[in-house]
């Protein structure tokens, strides 16, 4: 397997606890009553760069030697990795670069560049990321930090289900957004302890690379995916998480668009979170499996928050109404 553990986890705990934000785990009565069961929101919308990214960004940093820094760093992202990297390099007086696709919303570019990286942009129909990134690294000399595929970036994430399971001690299950992976593997890590608690990824129908890869047993590629969940356009799962996940992960998942864009409406209405439409991945399968998932609570987490507000303005039209005209019929599918 990878060789990673949850004392990876702890020790990257230890490396960021003093600069990310612990955020608030959050619960509502009413949608509690909805779907028949507690429920733990785990809110990383409320993290520095608004998503859990920063946490990995901030621990892959504080391992690089001063030479590493000092030469730069570079990384390929759909855009809150991206954030999250150039606050983190700034915090440790080394510059960023940031290969975006050119179609991430315009707040999550904007934001990079607040922070002082330097923004290239690609199509992610016609151009190959990484190689982009690792030809540019080559000619540069920078250090690449990538998204997923790094040990510190998935202990890093893993931190978010430290501290959900520090805070609550009898969840039956945790869901988990999956893009690249380094979340749920960073969730499995740090629920490896935990006997008998189910770790479940949740991604979108149009993006099942990981579902897929599982079921045929090594990673396996799919088609450049069209779904309102930007930050989970990956064609297939990283190495080193697909390799954690393949182990210490019970299922995945997946959940059509329209669902998608009425958990972000639940998360608002009953909750107050705006979360992007990757971050609200997680609970869309809380609602898609809540008949098959075992009993107790289940940990839910919203992984971030960073989109447009003309598009989250309409998907949040979209999934109220569908909430509207669904809300006295149960949340079990």
């Amino acid at each position: 397997m990878s060789g990673m553990t949850s004392l990876d986890v702890l020790t990257a705990m230890d490396r960021v606890r003093k600069q990310v934000v612990r955020t608030p785990l959050l619960t509502s009565a009413a949608f509690d009553a909805l779907v028949g069961r507690r429920v733990w929101v785990k809110d990383e919308t409320k993290q520095r760069t608004g998503s859990f990214k920063f946490r990995g960004a901030l621990c892959a940093l504080s391992t690089l030697s001063k030479a590493e820094r000092a030469a730069g760093v570079i990384a390929g992202s759909s855009g809150n990795h991206a954030q999250a990297l150039a606050l983190a390099a700034r915090l440790h007086k080394a510059k960023a670069t940031v290969v975006i696709p050119g179609d991430a919303p315009a707040a999550k570019r904007e934001s990079v560049e607040a922070l002082g990286a330097r923004v290239i942009a690609y199509d992610r129909r016609r151009d190959r990321r990484d190689y982009l990134v690792h030809q540019i690294a080559a000619g540069s000399g920078q250090t690449i930090v990538p998204s997923s595929d790094h040990r510190a970036i998935i202990a890093g994430a893993g931190t978010v289900a430290f501290e959900m399971l520090q805070e609550a001690h009898d969840l039956a299950a945790v869901l988990v957004p999956v893009g690249g992976g380094g979340l749920l593997a960073g969730t499995a890590l740090a629920a490896a302890h935990r006997s008998g608690l189910r770790v479940i990824g949740v991604e979108p129908v149009t993006a099942n690379d990981t579902q897929l890869s599982l079921r045929n047993g090594r990673r396996t590629p799919i088609p450049a995916p069209d779904t309102i969940a930007d930050g989970l356009r990956h064609t297939e799962p990283a190495r080193l998480p697909f390799e954690i996940i393949r182990h210490l992960v019970h299922d995945i998942v997946t959940v059509p668009e329209g669902l998608i864009a009425e958990a972000m409406a639940h998360l608002w209405r009953y909750y107050r979170t705006a979360a992007e439409p990757s971050g609200a991945v997680a609970l869309a399968g809380l609602m898609q499996a809540a008949g098959r998932l075992p009993d107790g609570p289940i940990g839910v987490v919203v992984s971030g928050g960073n989109t447009d507000w003309p598009v989250y303005r309409q998907l949040l039209d979209i999934g109220m109404e569908r909430t509207e005209r669904n809300l006295d019929a149960p949340l079990l599918h």
